[in-house]
């Protein structure tokens, strides 16, 4: 008899639970887990319900509370933005409704429905029950008026699943329940609120002019957070204070760019001046270019401030950009029926792979060399956003240096175009620390010369060596560039039906970035090492020259 009393308490332990159904409890604490392709997550999310009161909340780092009010058959989406609340209510009616099933589950014990909704191309099965009084859903977009949800399944391999369901007071701190909704916004707002939430953004630049021919007065000395005119004012600079690096940290470099009444495209770039040598580009912006070392090449010109040097580092370029012909400014000028012109450029860049560098006090500037007095309007934006696991994850320790850079930033003030390669490689020395591993070089490059037979126009390869060793080649070339007609208002149309912006070029497209390439140079010991880039420049024609702007910056581990 004992033995049989005891096999009876085992099956009743093994089996499903029917402890789970209470009909008549108006209060419950839901946790919910996670299964991904049959592997569960050790993440789980709570679902507070008290009445007709309902508070979902989730594991991890959180920007939004979410309320679900049945009686009123209403969610609620609360957003707290520097001490002010923003809320979105939104109707159970507006969500998407659930198409309802035949088919039965039991899940915890409670025998449950099923039905389906689609959303956003993903089909969502859900698994239901209206035999107890609460209600709620584990995601605010799946059924919230459906009943008490108790698992879900997404495109039949990710699962939210009800794990346990306590019937119990629920506290007041527990429910959270907001005293005040704050600001109500509608759905657009709202969710740009959310989004921006979510990360950091520092403002550089904000709709500042970059022309060329205007006279402005620069604030005296190095002043923080003003902007300064140089090159005939085709370079703003500004010294700014950026935040420390926090470790799995992303940060992303945003342009917004129009024409002011420049037509054409124009060469851009987004770049640092490193000031810990005894000569930088600071110095040549102030005083000249005279001002910087010079690279004397074999075809007997000297160009300045364009490799590193025992005490000078050439500007860490961020971002290589090609303003498109004309947006904005002449949109009205070109009316084509069909040809919706867009009213800016936004360049946006992840750049985190250069933090290092991006710490503290440090000089930031956009050159965009023109020769138009309205030129072009540019803002500037850092956004550094978190990292998936947080601050949790282990820092890794960076060796940065920027190399060589041929873009003159200083075009304006007579400094020298990339003009070397004619008869000789780019070439340059550097010293790797004792500490550093694991290198690779972060190299943009981009051909020019604006006619037929220029290197904006004919594919050239680039060869990149190592002491003496070739240890990469490429032909940088962009076939894509027609993608961005609709950035192009102001781009002279050909006969044949293209325009000039449509044109495949060297690397570049009118109203893109050029993103760099990596090079691994695993086997890279510490010492000095020289580089070389070969690059077959094009014959010039008449009065017409081919160049090519090329910067590297060498990355590696700190032991």
């Amino acid at each position: 008899m004992r033995v049989l009393l005891l096999g009876f308490a085992l099956l009743l332990t093994s089996a499903p639970s029917f402890s789970q159904i209470n009909t008549k409890a108006t209060e419950a604490v839901v946790t919910y887990g996670f299964r991904n392709n049959g592997k569960e997550s050790t993440a789980e999310q709570k679902m507070y319900v008290k009445g007709n009161q309902v508070h979902l909340v989730s594991q991890g780092r959180q920007t939004e509370q979410q309320y679900l009010q049945i009686a009123q058959k209403a969610s609620y989406q609360i957003q707290n933005n520097n001490a002010i609340a923003y809320t979105l209510k939104k109707p159970f009616s507006e969500y998407v409704k659930a198409e309802l099933l035949p088919g039965i589950d039991t899940i915890l014990g409670i025998p449950c429905k099923k039905a389906k909704v689609f959303v956003r191309s993903n089909t969502i099965e859900v698994w239901y029950t209206n035999d107890l009084k609460i209600k709620g859903t584990p995601s605010i977009s799946i059924a919230p008026g459906l009943g008490l949800i108790l698992k879900t399944i997404r495109n039949g391999n990710s699962e939210t699943f009800a794990k346990n369901i306590e019937y119990r007071t629920v506290t007041s701190e527990e429910l959270a329940w907001p005293k005040s909704w704050g600001t109500m916004l509608d759905e657009p707002a709202y969710q740009r609120q959310v989004i921006e939430s979510r990360y950091t953004t520092l403002t550089i630049f904000n709709n500042e002019q970059i022309s060329f021919g205007n006279k402005t007065e620069n604030p005296a000395g190095e002043q923080s957070n003003v902007t300064y005119h140089f090159s005939g004012g085709t370079v703003i600079l500004k010294r700014v204070k950026l935040p420390p690096t926090k470790a799995g940290q992303q940060l992303f470099i945003e342009l917004a760019q129009h024409s002011n009444g420049d037509a054409y495209d124009r060469t851009g770039s987004v770049f640092m001046i490193p000031t810990d040598k005894s000569i930088s580009y600071l110095n040549a912006l102030q005083s000249g270019i005279q001002a910087l070392p010079v690279y004397s090449a074999r075809n007997g010109k000297k160009y300045q401030g364009v490799t590193a040097t025992d005490n000078y580092l050439p500007p860490l370029e961020l971002m290589r950009f090609f303003t498109s012909f004309g947006i904005n400014h002449f949109n009205a000028q070109a009316k084509i029926k069909g040809y919706n012109w867009a009213d800016s450029v936004v360049y946006k860049q992840d750049i985190t792979s250069l933090l290092p560098r991006l710490q503290g006090e440090v000089w930031i500037g956009v050159f965009i060399g023109n020769y138009d007095k309205g030129g072009h309007k540019a803002s500037l934006y850092f956004k550094y956003y978190p990292g998936y696991e947080g601050e949790s994850q282990k820092e890794e320790k960076k060796w940065l240096m920027p190399a060589f850079n041929t873009t003159n930033l200083m075009e304006m003030s007579g400094q020298e175009y990339g003009t070397m390669f004619d008869q000789d490689s780019l070439t340059v020395t550097v010293d790797i620390p004792q500490d550093v591993k694991n290198l690779k070089m972060r190299y943009l490059t981009t051909g020019h010369g604006g006619w037929g037979g220029g290197d904006e126009f004919v594919p050239k390869q680039n060869e990149i060596f190592v002491d003496g060793k070739r240890v990469y080649h490429f032909i940088p070339w962009r076939e894509d560039c027609a993608t961005y007609r609709y950035l192009n208002p102001a781009s002279g149309n050909f006969g044949n039906g293209l325009s000039s912006s449509d044109l495949s070029r060297s690397n570049w497209c009118p109203g893109t970035i050029t993103l760099p390439v990596e090079i691994p140079l695993p086997d890279l010991k510490p010492g000095k090492h020289t580089f070389q880039v070969a690059i077959p420049l094009g014959k010039p024609e008449g009065g017409s020259f081919s160049a090519w702007n090329v910067s590297a910056t060498l990355i590696g581990d700190i032991e």
